[in-house]
C-alpha cells in the first residue's frame, strides 16, 4: 500500500491541483496535468494508461473498497485522503463519487510527427507498417468534450490505432472528455495540433486514404465503398460540419438516412463508419465457388 496523507483542511497547497476543478481547464500550457475521476477511469490510469500518475485524493470512505487497486499505485505517488466534506470544498463539487487522480500529460508529437514515428498499437504490440490495414479517426474542431470524449470511446470499441485532432478541437485529456470516453483518452494513442488541412496532409504523406463524412448528397453513400488497407476517417464539427475545402480534398463520404434527415451527431457519425470499416476488415474473406 502506498503511504496514505491525510488532507484536513481544504486550502492544504498539497491538493491545489484539485481546486475546483469543475471549473479548471488544467492541461494547457507545458507539462499540463488533467484530472481523472471515479472508479474506472482511475483502474484505467493505473493499469493501462499512458501517462505518468502525479497524485491520488480519495474520500476516506474510499480506502477498503479500493484497496486492491491503490497496491498498483506508483511508488512515490501521494494518496491525499480526506473526509467527504473536505473534498467537497476543495473540488467545487460533489459529484467525483470520492476518487480523483491528477496526471501529466508530458511531451507529445504534432500529427505529421506521430505518423512517421507511431507509436505502439493500443495492444502494445510493434507500430503498424505499411501494407497492414490501420484505421485513423481524424477530428476537426470539436469543440465539444462530450463529442470529443464519445469519439474517442468509439474509436476505442471499434479498433482504431489512434485518434488525431487539430489544435481547434478540445483537449481529450479534459476532465468531462476522459469521463465521457470511458478512460480511452488515457490508453488510446493520439496526437493534437494544427489545422484539419494540416491532418489530412499528415494521413495522406502516411498513405492513409481519407474519408470525409458529410451528409452531401453527392457524396458516395458508406455502403457501398470498399474499405482500403488504411484509412483515416475525418469528422467534423457539430452543426456546420466539415468546410467544402477540405471535403475536396478528401474523398466524400456519407451515411445514407431516411428521406428528411441528413445528419446526426458527430460521435453517433463516427461510430457508424467507424463499426462499417471494423465489420469489414473483420468479415471471412469470401469462400472459393
Amino acid at each position: 500500500m502506498p503511504e496514505i496523507i491525510p488532507i484536513l483542511t481544504a486550502d492544504d497547497p498539497r491538493v491545489e491541483a484539485y481546486v475546483s476543478i469543475r471549473e479548471r481547464d488544467l492541461t494547457g500550457g507545458h507539462g499540463g496535468r488533467f484530472i481523472v475521476e471515479g472508479k474506472v477511469t482511475l483502474e484505467t490510469l493505473l493499469r493501462r494508461g499512458r501517462f505518468d500518475v502525479e497524485s491520488l485524493f480519495l474520500c476516506e470512505t474510499r480506502l477498503g473498497p479500493l484497496a486492491g487497486l491503490l497496491a498498483e499505485v506508483p511508488d512515490g505517488v501521494p494518496v491525499y485522503v480526506a473526509a467527504q466534506g473536505v473534498m467537497d470544498a476543495v473540488a467545487g463539487f460533489p459529484m467525483h463519487r470520492g476518487v480523483l487522480a491528477c496526471g501529466r500529460k508530458g511531451e507529445s508529437a504534432p500529427p505529421a510527427e506521430f505518423l512517421r514515428n507511431p507509436p505502439l498499437r493500443p495492444s502494445g504490440t510493434s507500430p503498424r507498417k505499411r501494407g497492414e490495414t490501420s484505421t485513423l479517426l481524424l477530428l476537426s474542431e470539436l469543440s465539444n468534450h462530450d463529442n470529443v470524449g464519445a469519439c474517442f470511446r468509439n474509436a476505442a470499441a471499434f479498433g482504431a490505432d489512434a485518434v488525431l485532432l487539430d489544435a481547434a478541437s478540445c483537449d481529450p485529456l479534459y476532465r468531462k472528455a476522459i469521463r465521457v470516453s470511458s478512460g480511452a483518452a488515457l490508453w488510446l494513442p493520439f496526437s493534437q495540433g494544427g489545422t484539419g488541412g494540416g491532418l489530412i496532409e499528415a494521413a495522406e504523406a502516411a498513405d492513409y486514404e481519407v474519408w470525409a463524412l458529410t451528409p452531401r448528397a453527392d457524396a458516395e453513400p458508406l455502403p457501398s465503398l470498399k474499405v482500403p488497407e488504411r484509412v483515416a476517417l475525418l469528422m467534423g464539427a457539430e452543426g456546420p460540419g466539415l468546410p467544402a475545402e477540405m471535403i475536396a480534398r478528401a474523398r466524400p463520404v456519407r451515411i445514407p438516412m431516411t428521406d428528411g434527415f441528413d445528419s446526426v451527431n458527430v460521435a453517433t457519425a463516427a461510430a457508424i463508419a467507424l463499426s462499417y470499416v471494423f465489420a469489414a476488415r473483420s468479415a471471412p474473406p469470401p469462400s472459393a465457388s
